[in-house]
């Protein structure tokens, strides 16, 4: 089998509120044209097809319009899921029938169980869920977190592998080890997040969405796809485009970038140089542009000046006299999650640790949160 591994879409999704609709249609459709070049028997999407669970109609279009191209016109068969951006419930509609044009969208995390047989590989269908409906499916009240739940869907997996056949993951969820950028979600309750990589070593192969770089995670059966845009600042220097993932004895695995209809870059200038033909004449003045002024008087009606030679300013800010070549990317963001800030607050505190039980509670509570929200 040989097929197309694509996520993170995020169709809808502005920056810095400039609509992304066009740069998506741009760069979605260069994934057709690899699809066709490189000659895939399928193609993946690992979730987060929308940015909202409710999503505008112009991104609704969008996706529906591409469906009916690569899915009945050009006959490539689909493997989809819901992912954490996505309404499963919304996402699933017209699902009953998608499945006589080999297109498969699963959206419920009961129906991952049944194997999808398609040229030798059984393929399971994950979508991204809460610890809580693996607890009502496996009706055990000790499944708390994302790696219990895990544990169990794996081994529930492996009873229906057919050993003469490859076996393929596709799901949304962030493998512990991964490194995040700023365009996704950061709340994690605990470790609920994150799975343990040993965890999906029974598959041949494991095509992840969730994170938006493709250089996310480094495991030999278990890639993300990145998503195929820039969302952020932070993935500036990111590589963006698809796996091409060939399963005949071995894995064999090649990354296809993606060229985007506008790239993001920084600038650090005077103001005097940004508004000089002979400095701006040489930058694609159409690209969504950071720029660090390094000018320290105040500038009045700076930012309509701005505006009208660079029409995508994502922000301004003064670099004050230093070098601003950001070095965003050699540099290391400590964040904690909510359960260890609670944690450190209470000794701070108290002096003393939080007991087992204590530590049961705090999870159990902000579990309901992150549920809730």
């Amino acid at each position: 089998m040989r097929f197309l591994h694509t996520a993170d879409w995020h169709i809808g999704k502005k920056l810095q509120g400039y609509d992304l609709i066009e740069d998506q249609k741009y760069v979605l459709a260069q994934i057709l044209e690899i699809a066709k070049e490189e000659k895939v028997d399928a193609i993946v999407i690992a979730g987060d097809l929308y940015d909202r669970s409710v999503p505008a109609v112009d991104a609704i279009e969008v996706f529906n319009e591409l469906m009916v191209e690569w899915n009945l016109h050009e006959k490539f068969p689909i493997f989809a899921i819901s992912g954490n951006h996505d309404s499963n419930i919304r996402l699933s509609a017209g699902t009953p029938w998608f499945s006589h044009s080999n297109y498969f969208l699963q959206t419920r995390f009961e129906e991952s169980f049944q194997p999808i047989e398609f040229k030798n590989s059984q393929i399971f269908l994950l979508p991204y869920f809460e610890p809580i409906a693996a607890r009502i499916y496996f009706e055990d009240e000790t499944i708390k977190t994302i790696q219990q739940a895990i544990e169990k869907v794996v081994d529930r997996m492996q009873e229906a592998f057919d050993p003469n056949k490859k076996h393929i993951l596709i799901s949304h969820f962030c493998v512990m080890g991964s490194t995040k950028s700023d365009s996704e979600t950061k709340i994690e309750v605990g470790g609920l997040d994150a799975v343990p990589g040993e965890l999906l070593e029974p598959f041949d192969y494991v095509g992840l969405g969730h994170l938006h770089n493709k250089s996310a995670l480094h495991q030999k059966n278990a890639r993300y796809s990145g998503s195929p845009l820039k969302f952020s600042l932070s993935e500036i220097n990111q590589q963006k485009g698809v796996w091409i993932v060939d399963l005949e004895e071995e894995l064999s695995l090649t990354f296809r970038e993606l060229t985007p209809l506008f790239e993001i870059e920084e600038i650090t200038a005077t103001f005097k140089e940004l508004l000089d033909p002979t400095f701006y004449q040489k930058i694609n003045r159409e690209n969504y542009v950071q720029i660090y002024l390094e000018d320290r008087t105040i500038i009045p009606n700076m930012m309509n000046q701005l505006r009208k030679i660079y029409p995508r300013i994502l922000g301004v800010e003064r670099s004050n006299g230093r070098e601003v070549q950001v070095k965003r990317n050699s540099k290391k963001v400590v964040t904690k999650d909510p359960q260890k800030l609670v944690q450190g607050f209470f000794k701070e505190m108290t002096n003393e640790e939080l007991t087992e039980k204590q530590n049961q509670w705090l999870t159990e509570t902000l579990q309901e949160l992150t549920e809730t929200e």
